[in-house]
């Protein structure tokens, strides 16, 4: 979070007194015409288009974050974090190569990667209860992630704004994969003789407000 806002101040210190774009390097580029660099669908998920962009953003992994983080540990969970933000990367821009491929197009934000932790807030947690801003009624994470996911789709398809749904739809699907492949490694491990790791994870869990997490 503190170098999300950290590259958004500089962005913008460096617009208004210098007239610098860090968006035309750092952000993600159509590979059709000619502004893609190798390292955009890395540095692409730190830029924002103005502070709405990034409050939204950080303000979801502020809530959504730390439970996954006391599950993951903290470099667990900047892996998943990553690889979220890029997948989403990569499917936009295939989305790009395959409907529009010589259109000028740039993405910019971290919500793929925010979409990937919602996702698997929503999986891992799954009958949390949540209330939305402006419906006073409790949501099950899991349907929250579900109905989320359907909207970005149709919004996507019907292409009625310039929001990147593919690229949360993209986050998603990459968090999906990843959840997946840890578990599918996890079930092939054998345990060390006489270690409590599992144990001393369910004490964690004894105090921790959320629910313990699925399988």
């Amino acid at each position: 979070m503190l170098l999300n806002f950290i590259v958004y101040f500089i962005d913008v210190l460096l617009e208004r007194y210098s007239g610098i774009y860090l968006t035309q390097w750092l952000g993600l580029w159509n590979t059709g015409i000619g502004a893609f660099h190798i390292w955009q669908p890395l540095t692409y998920m730190f830029m924002h288009a103005n502070f709405g962009h990034i409050f939204c953003n950080m303000f979801a992994v502020l809530m959504f974050g730390p439970a996954l983080e006391e599950l993951w540990g903290a470099r667990k969970f900047l892996i998943y974090y990553l690889v979220c933000g890029v997948g989403a990367a990569l499917v936009q821009m295939g989305v790009w190569a395959l409907f529009t491929p010589g259109e000028v197009a740039v993405t910019v934000g971290a919500s793929g990667a925010v979409f990937g932790i919602l996702l698997a807030f929503g999986w891992l947690f799954p009958d949390v209860k949540m209330f939305l801003l402006f419906v006073p009624i409790p949501i099950r994470a899991r349907i929250f992630v579900i109905g989320y996911a359907v909207i970005e789709l149709f919004a996507g398809i019907a292409g009625i704004d310039n929001v990147a749904h593919f690229a949360h739809l993209g986050g998603m699907l990459f968090g999906c994969l990843m959840i997946l492949w840890w578990q599918y490694r996890d079930k092939w491990k054998f345990p060390h003789l006489g270690s409590n790791h599992d144990t001393k994870k369910e004490q964690d869990y004894d105090g921790y407000h959320y629910q313990p997490p699925v399988n």
